[in-house]
C-alpha cells in the first residue's frame, strides 16, 4: 500500500456479513472522514425491507356508505392513511410512502388526473421497490391500460387496486384488497410483471383486465386468464414473468409538466345498434380527431354507416360491443379502388381501449399506416 494511503475496516453490527474496507489515496482524508464513508455504504448496500409507494386516487374503495348495509350511493371521503389504518400491520412486510394524488370518483378520471397519475407513477420508479395505485373500479381498467402504454417499470410493479363495496359496509372488500396490493408490490415474484391488478384474491395484468360486472365482488375478467392469486399470505403465480405481448410504448408529449396543460387528441366511442344512421357520424367528425365504434357482431355496420365511415377524412376504429370475440381484417368495409382506407380493426380491443389505444397513435402523429402497424401489433388488430 502506499504510503500516502489511509485503509479503514469497519464492522456495520445492522448489517449481515458487513466487514468493509476503505481504500484511499488522499492524505488530507481523516480517519473519521473514512469511517463515515464505510457506513453510508453499508447503510446503501444494506437491503432491509422493500420500499413500497402508494399513490391514492379515490374510488370506492376510499368510500363511506350512511350504513352498513349501503352498497351504492355513496361518496369518496378516505384518505390513505385512513385506508391503511384499516389493515393489518405491514411494518414487517415493507416500508409505506404515501401521497394522495386526488381523492375522486373514477368516473370523474380525466386527462389532467391521468397525467398526475402518470407523473406520479415516473417520479416513484427510481426510488420505490414497487407502486401501489388506489383506484376507483369503474375505469381502473382504462387507466392501467394508459399507464402500461406509456411507462417502462423495468422491474418495478405498478399494482393498481379498488373495491367493490365502500369501508362502512358488511364485509367491505377494500382493506383486504388493499392489503393484498401491498403484499403483492412487495414480493420480488412481482418483479418484471410491471402493471398488476390486485382485486378479490386473483392478480391480474392490468393491460388485459375489464370490468364485467358493474356490482359483483367478482367483478373484473381477464380472458387470457389469471396470473396468479393470493391465499393465506401466500401470493401464487401461474407464470414466470413475462409482459404483454405487443404493447406499444408511447413516451408522452407534453411541454410542460403542469396537468392542466396535458391533453391527448379527442376521440369519441359511438354504439352500434339497430337502425343506427349516419347521422351521428356527420355530427361529431368534424369535432373530433378521431372515432371508435362499438359495432355490432364482429365488426358488423350498416351499409350506409360503411360508407360514410370510408369518406370521413379522419381515422376510424371498428372495435365491438360483446364482451368476447374480436374484430378480423376482413370484416371491414372495402374501399373504391385506389383509395386508402382510414378504418383499423381493433383486434381483441374493447372500445375503450381502442380510445385510449388511438389517442396516443394520434398524439404521435402517426399516420393511417402507423397506426394500423399498431393495432395490428396489439391484440391481433390491423
Amino acid at each position: 500500500m502506499p504510503n500516502d494511503s489511509v485503509a479503514i475496516t469497519t464492522i456495520c453490527p445492522d448489517v449481515e456479513n458487513s466487514q468493509f474496507t476503505l481504500q484511499s489515496n488522499n492524505p488530507d482524508v481523516s480517519p473519521v472522514q473514512m469511517e463515515e464513508a464505510i457506513l453510508t455504504i453499508a447503510a446503501s448496500q444494506h437491503r432491509s425491507l422493500p420500499r413500497i409507494k402508494i399513490l391514492g386516487t379515490g374510488g370506492t374503495i376510499a368510500s363511506k356508505g350512511a350504513d352498513s348495509s349501503q352498497t351504492a350511493g355513496y361518496h369518496v371521503d378516505l384518505s390513505i392513511q385512513d385506508m391503511l389504518d384499516a389493515i393489518p400491520d405491514i411494518s414487517r412486510i415493507c416500508e409505506i410512502e404515501y401521497e394522495q394524488l386526488c381523492n375522486v370518483d373514477s368516473k370523474n378520471i380525466d386527462e389532467s388526473l391521468l397525467f398526475k397519475i402518470y407523473k406520479g407513477v415516473s417520479e416513484s420508479l427510481q426510488s420505490f421497490d414497487g407502486i401501489v395505485i388506489t383506484h376507483g373500479t369503474d375505469t381502473l381498467s382504462e387507466t392501467a391500460f394508459f399507464i402500461e402504454s406509456t411507462i417502462d417499470a423495468g422491474d418495478v410493479p405498478i399494482v393498481f387496486v379498488g373495491s367493490m363495496r365502500p369501508s362502512t359496509s358488511v364485509s367491505a372488500d377494500g382493506p383486504m384488497n388493499l392489503y393484498q396490493a401491498i403484499c403483492i408490490a412487495s414480493d420480488p415474484k412481482s418483479r418484471g410483471r410491471s402493471v398488476l391488478v390486485s382485486l378479490n384474491d386473483q392478480i391480474s395484468a392490468g393491460y388485459y383486465i375489464t370490468k364485467t360486472n358493474a356490482n359483483s365482488l367478482d367483478s373484473f375478467n381477464v380472458r387470457q386468464g389469471y396470473l396468479g392469486n393470493f391465499v393465506n399470505n401466500e401470493i401464487h403465480y401461474y407464470y414466470p414473468p413475462v409482459k404483454p405481448q405487443g404493447c406499444h410504448k408511447f413516451k408522452l408529449k407534453n411541454k410542460t409538466d403542469e396537468a392542466s396543460d396535458f391533453h391527448l387528441p379527442m376521440v369519441c366511442i359511438l354504439y352500434g345498434h339497430q337502425s343506427i344512421t349516419s347521422k351521428l357520424l356527420e355530427l361529431v367528425q368534424d369535432h373530433y380527431d378521431g372515432i371508435v365504434i362499438a359495432t355490432m357482431g364482429a365488426g358488423s355496420m350498416p351499409d350506409k354507416v360503411n360508407k360514410i365511415c370510408l369518406q370521413c377524412k379522419i381515422p376510424i376504429v371498428y372495435s365491438k360491443r360483446s364482451m368476447d370475440g374480436m374484430i378480423p381484417v376482413a370484416n371491414l368495409p372495402t374501399p373504391e379502388e385506389g383509395k386508402e382506407s382510414n378504418i383499423v380493426a381493433s383486434g381483441y380491443l374493447n372500445p375503450e381501449k381502442s380510445r385510449i389505444l388511438l389517442q396516443l397513435c394520434l398524439a404521435q402523429d402517426y399516420s393511417i399506416g402507423e397506426i394500423r402497424h399498431v393495432f395490428r401489433g396489439v391484440y391481433g388488430g390491423a
